[in-house]
């Protein structure tokens, strides 16, 4: 059986995009895939349309390893405001109480202590998480509440930076799964006056490097000047992703010879001299280290292909 035609190149990458406020993490997805003409793509870690800054977005074969990131700790810069509390947490809400700011700076340096380190937090009705198969919004839409039970996240830094009338800014690296809204959500709940997100921007995702990221306008642009010159969208835009196991950057590398990858790519599990104990692993090829998939060590030793590379012929 022949193999389905594919549209778009195979191109394969991460690119890390500095989102816009004011649209969907999909919507970006869709525009950076058409301007790559990437036959495949995806996202890691939605950002609300408030929210913009680092989305790292898996063209090709990266998105395999997209999974990756999705566990990697996030750091963010938000200001929220003081005094008004909202549906959703955020500015894109309807404020549903207002109170007076009347709190002290040592009231709120206790406060904001409370929030680091190890915590229980309840997600927002207005998050992405499922119930029933719907994510929690679409309930929350319909006036609809579910019971959460709390999540543990951990803060590992929480950073005041200002506090100017009604506004307070703070920079919050944090775990998966942690939502910046509830945090100021909360936090304005133990202060008294209540809070809402009026800017939210991820900075960091994992290790990637904020000086890789670029904009819809900048993509845009590189992709007239190539098509008005007749450069390759290769030669244009392609420099610009970084290596489709950056996402599994964090886990160690095993080295195999070519030999022994072939059996490796055929799905078998393979002896490995330089292995570690046990764990997930990126597997390489030969002297060029090219990454060929991630394998889990079974208990003989052995890696046990867990994902693969699949190189198209056309």
């Amino acid at each position: 059986m022949s193999r389905p035609r594919r549209r778009g190149r195979d191109v394969h990458g991460v690119l890390l995009l500095d989102k816009p406020q004011g649209v969907s993490s999909n919507d970006v997805l869709q525009k950076v895939k058409r301007i790559f003409n990437a036959n495949r793509a995806g996202h890691t870690g939605a950002l609300d349309p408030l929210a913009t800054g680092m989305l790292p977005i898996c063209l090709g074969e990266a998105t395999k390893f997209s999974q990756y990131l999705l566990d990697s700790d996030k750091r963010y810069r938000v200001i929220a405001r003081l005094g008004e509390r909202t549906d959703t947490s955020d500015a894109d809400g309807n404020i549903v109480q207002t109170r007076p700011v009347s709190f002290s700076q040592a009231d709120l340096d206790s406060v904001l202590e409370s929030f680091r380190g190890d915590t229980l937090q309840v997600p927002s009705m207005f998050s992405a998480l499922k119930h029933q198969g719907r994510p929690l919004y679409e309930y929350a839409r319909q006036g609809i509440v579910i019971e959460r039970e709390p999540r543990p996240i951990t803060v590992y830094e929480l950073q005041f930076i200002r506090w100017q009338d009604n506004e307070l800014e703070l920079e919050i690296h944090c775990s998966k799964g942690t939502y910046i809204r509830t945090i100021i959500d909360d936090l304005g709940e133990k202060l008294g006056c209540g809070a809402h997100v009026i800017m939210l921007r991820r900075v960091q995702v994992a290790r990637y490097p904020y000086e890789r990221m670029v904009t819809l306008e900048q993509l845009n642009t590189l992709l007239a000047e190539a098509t008005e010159a007749g450069i390759s969208l290769e030669t244009q835009l392609d420099p610009l992703l970084l290596p489709m196991d950056s996402p599994a950057s964090d886990f160690p590398e095993v080295n195999i010879p070519p030999a022994v990858a072939d059996f490796f790519r055929q799905g078998q599990p393979v002896q490995a001299s330089n292995a570690p104990a046990h764990g997930l692993v990126r597997v390489s090829e030969g002297e060029a280290r090219k990454f060929i998939g991630m394998a889990e060590i079974a208990d003989d030793g052995r890696l046990a292909p867990r994902r693969l590379v699949v190189e198209y012929q056309d």
